[in-house]
């Protein structure tokens, strides 16, 4: 499965209503940490073991207030809808792996 591009209209369909858990990528395009972490995201996204989907913070501002997003890269990792890990700043593979559980 490939990173989905989530936008405050989408949201709800592609996050809200997934039926497996969801690791939230918030990031944007200038942001080194973000550019550096997206192989590794793109990696894990092909196992189909968790949907990842990527916000860029400069285009949704409403989802940017929602998880309350100060720093990036910020990944949210959601179950049934309702937030139950996050991690600020840029994480290792293996770290990522054991994050979300793989």
């Amino acid at each position: 499965m490939e990173i989905v591009k989530v936008t405050n209209d989408n949201f709800e369909a592609e996050v809200l209503n997934c039926d497996k858990p969801v690791l939230i990528d918030f990031n944007a395009a200038w942001c080194g940490p973000c550019k550096i972490m997206l192989p590794i995201l793109e990696e894990i996204a092909a196992t189909d073991k968790i949907k990842i989907v990527s916000i860029d913070i400069d285009d949704n501002d409403e989802l940017v207030d929602k998880y309350q997003v100060s720093s990036i890269p910020c990944l949210v990792m959601l179950n049934e809808g309702k937030e139950v890990k996050r991690n600020v700043g840029m994480i290792s593979k293996d770290d990522l792996e054991r994050f979300i559980g793989n």
